[in-house]
This record gives structure tokens, C-alpha cells and sequence, in this order.
């Protein structure tokens, strides 16, 4: 069988951060950067796999249920669930590359947990299975493999982005609705904070365990439940961290409803209010990260907020027609979804 080739996409999220594991409400897009991973033929019965950035290989029988360090966890995860659900892989050899820098916050690793899925199944033939479905595979693969407990936005935005447009997800229903990303002259720019976040080695799981707790002690199944003057009530910081999950679900509508009037400037307004309450309520920024919001403000950005999980990693920062990105600032639009290019 010749070379496949599959492509994974990174994401920004625009807002609605540390909503999707509290089945709230969030606005992501793909980007142009990404993983690819090709595969083909392999030894019988194994799957070796190269990431070519790193120089590092990794070799393993395709039904060995070993866990693994680095790079190497995402590779026997996926192999792992994907055969677990059924899916009959063939042997085969991987290769690894991508623009995508890890740990800035723009799901890395969501990336290469769904190319490595694309590739491994036409590889073996296999028919895709619903998207929904597999973006919740690959979530297990971090979950389980990785050991961060992330939702499912990383994955759901790179298998569903639509170009030119964000999606708007609602973790409830897992219902996706396009909503048109028109800019005109204002652009949306990354700047790396200079930190490397660590899903695993960083708060996010505690983030994800005081959220259960809110939940215990307010008696709902999910932070989307809470009742605000409940969750005024609760001790701290669980009130605090309730606090920002129930008003950034409502950033989000805020911002659907921006887009579609083509009011910019109320977008720029409702990424700052996000960032103060990822920093004040939910405590997820650094000093460093500080630092890159002021710097892009400096720039005369409209908005600027940290993403992704947070604890370091990439700013987001909506900037007018007549702003200029400061050094190293990176421009994103949406993207296609994830797909095999051959």
C-alpha cells in the first residue's frame, strides 16, 4: 500500500475556556498549522513510529497495552483505543512532522492524537467513523494515556472546523453551529508567553477536581446547572471557580452575537473580561503570560487573552486595522478540519 497521509490542525479557541468538561458552551476554530503523520507498511504485527522534529523513533507489537512517556503515550494511545473500539489496524510505520509549537497553548497535542487516528485508519482501510465519536477517542487517549483530564474542545474543533468560520459547541448536546469569523482588516494574533504548559504537571486537574466538588456541594451534575447566587455562596475559591465558568458560557453567546453584528469592538471588550476571569477567578495565568497580555495592549490591541489551558503558553489578541503585532506574534485564521491528503 503507498504512503497515507493525514492532517491534524491545531486550534484557537476565541473564548469559552474551561467550559467544555462543566458541558457549557465554547467558540474554537481551526488553524492552517498543524501534525502530519504519514503511514506505511510496517513489520507484522507492530506499529514503529518516528516523530522527525525530535529524531526519536519508538517500535511496539500492535497489541502491546503498555503505557509510554512523551510523544510515544499519544502513539500507543491511540493504537490502543482505536483497536479497543473495534477498528482492525494493520502493521505500520509512522512518521511524524509539523509547524506546531508544543506546549503554546494551541493543542499540540489534540493535533497528533487526530492525525495519528486519520492516518491509522485509511491506513487499514477503515471507514472514518463519526467524527463526534472519534474526537471522544482521542480525548480518552489524552485522558487515560496522557493523564490530563481535558475536555473535548481540542479534538472537536480540529475533526468539525469549518474555514473562515469558528463553531460554536455546546458540550451538552455536543450540538455544532458555524458561525461566520469575518474580520475585514482586523486581524487575530498568537504570541507565545515564552512558558511551556504541561496539561498533566500543571493545575488543570486540579481545575477539573475543585469543579467536581462545586458540583458536590451544589447538589447539579455540571457547573452549566449552577445557580449563580448558589454558587456565590460556596466556599473559597470553589465559588470563584464557579463563578467564571457560569459568566464565560454567557461571554460566549456575548461574542456569537458580536460576530454576527460585525461589532469588533465588543469582541475586543469580551476577550479582556475573559482574561480577568481566567486570571482573578480561575487563577490560570503567570506573570509571564501577564506580560504578553500588556505587551500586545501596548500594541493597541482591542482585547487580549490567555488560552488554552492556561498556566503559561499562548496569548490570543484581537488587533484594529492600524495596530502592528509586536515581534514574534503570530497571525491565525480558521482553517479546514482535519483530513487525509492522500
Amino acid at each position: 500500500m503507498s504512503a497515507v497521509r493525514a492532517f491534524g490542525p491545531g486550534r484557537v479557541n476565541l473564548i469559552g475556556e474551561h467550559t467544555d468538561y462543566n458541558d457549557g458552551l465554547c467558540l474554537p476554530f481551526a488553524i492552517a498549522a498543524g501534525i502530519t503523520v504519514e503511514a506505511t507498511a510496517g513489520p507484522e504485527g507492530t506499529i514503529e513510529a518516528e516523530a522527525l522534529d525530535l529524531g526519536e523513533r519508538d517500535g511496539f507489537a500492535l497489541d502491546d497495552d503498555d503505557h509510554a512517556d512523551g510523544w510515544r503515550a499519544f502513539v500507543r494511545g491511540v493504537v490502543a483505543e482505536l483497536r479497543r473500539a473495534g477498528h482492525a489496524l494493520q502493521p505500520a510505520t509512522l512518521k511524524i512532522s509539523g509547524d506546531l509549537p508544543r506546549g503554546s497553548g494551541l493543542s499540540s497535542s489534540a493535533a497528533l492524537e487526530v492525525a495519528l487516528a486519520l492516518a491509522l485508519l485509511a491506513h487499514s482501510g477503515v471507514e472514518e467513523p463519526d467524527r463526534r465519536e472519534l474526537a471522544k477517542l482521542c480525548s480518552k487517549v489524552e485522558n487515560d494515556w496522557v493523564g490530563a483530564q481535558t475536555g473535548l474542545l481540542d479534538q472537536l474543533a480540529a475533526l468539525c472546523g469549518q474555514d473562515d468560520h469558528a463553531i460554536r459547541i455546546d458540550f451538552r448536546s455536543l450540538a455544532i453551529e458555524p458561525v461566520a469569523l469575518e474580520l475585514g482588516d482586523w486581524r487575530l494574533v498568537t504570541l507565545d508567553s515564552g512558558v511551556e504548559h504541561t496539561h498533566a504537571a500543571s493545575g488543570y486537574n486540579d481545575r477539573r477536581r475543585e469543579c467536581r466538588e462545586a458540583c458536590e456541594r451544589l447538589g447539579v451534575d455540571s457547573l452549566r446547572d449552577a445557580d449563580p447566587e448558589a454558587a456565590a455562596r460556596l466556599p473559597d475559591p470553589l465559588d470563584r471557580r464557579a463563578r467564571h465558568v457560569i459568566e464565560e458560557n454567557a461571554r460566549v453567546d456575548e461574542a456569537v452575537g458580536a460576530l454576527r453584528e460585525h461589532d469588533l469592538e465588543c469582541l475586543g471588550e469580551l476577550l479582556d473580561a475573559s482574561h480577568r476571569s481566567l486570571r482573578d477567578l480561575y487563577e490560570v495565568s503567570v506573570p509571564e503570560v501577564e506580560e504578553t497580555v500588556e505587551r500586545l495592549r501596548d500594541a493597541g490591541a482591542a482585547g487580549a487573552r490567555i488560552m488554552g489551558g492556561g498556566f503559561g503558553g499562548a496569548v490570543l489578541a484581537l488587533l484594529p486595522p492600524d495596530a502592528r503585532p509586536p515581534d514574534g506574534a503570530l497571525e491565525v485564521r480558521p482553517g479546514p478540519a482535519a483530513r487525509v491528503l492522500a
